[in-house]
């Protein structure tokens, strides 16, 4: 589906068409490259004590996360030796993705559209988790509402981290640049 030269994702369209007009009239930018758009998504699953005890976890986690991100995922190691948590350097503790381009938007796009209405008591997401420089970071308990994981070849349910970095400059820029993406915020 991303291969096709002629293909745009669908929030990628949006944004050129409506979505850069709207936030240029609200905030009153003089020039088009003022208008905050996305820079990129970065994806996260910490393993953590279940890594530290069976090395395959991280593996398993690497697999899932690089089949919700459609490419492949880096395995994130522990940089120094922590005994209390029994943790040695270079120990896999996790896995990363960072998305860009066309795929940054067709995950955005099936998170907001698929995986958020498929999360289990699920009243939106929080509007005040903005760094003060315009990315917006969020957490997933479980990473088996997005449909490309099967249910029954999971061992283990990881929860998931998702920040959303954007070129904005303030949070209500990127939280404006956000609702028009139709995240569904709760405040």
């Amino acid at each position: 589906m991303l291969d096709n030269a002629t293909y745009t994702p669908r929030l990628k369209a949006e944004f050129k068409d409506r979505i850069r007009a709207a936030l240029k009239e609200e905030f009153g930018y003089k020039n088009d490259m003022q208008i905050p758009r996305l820079d990129k998504i970065v994806l996260n699953i910490g393993c953590g004590a279940e890594a530290v005890k069976d090395s395959k976890k991280a593996k398993s986690a690497q697999e899932d996360l690089s089949t919700i991100a459609g490419q492949r995922a880096v395995v994130t190691k522990a940089k120094k030796s922590i005994a209390g948590f029994r943790v040695r350097e270079e120990m896999p503790l996790g896995t990363k993705v960072t998305l860009r381009g066309d795929r940054m938007y067709e995950f955005l796009d099936r998170l907001i559209t698929i995986a958020m209405p498929r999360i289990r008591d699920f009243r939106g997401v929080s509007g005040k988790s903005f760094d003060g420089r315009g990315n917006y970071a969020l957490g997933i308990k479980e990473h088996i509402v997005f449909p490309e994981i099967d249910f029954d070849k999971v061992d283990e349910v990881w929860g998931m981290d998702i920040v959303i970095a954007t070129t904005a400059k303030t949070d209500a820029e990127a939280k404006a640049l956000l609702k028009h993406f139709n995240m569904p915020f709760n405040s």
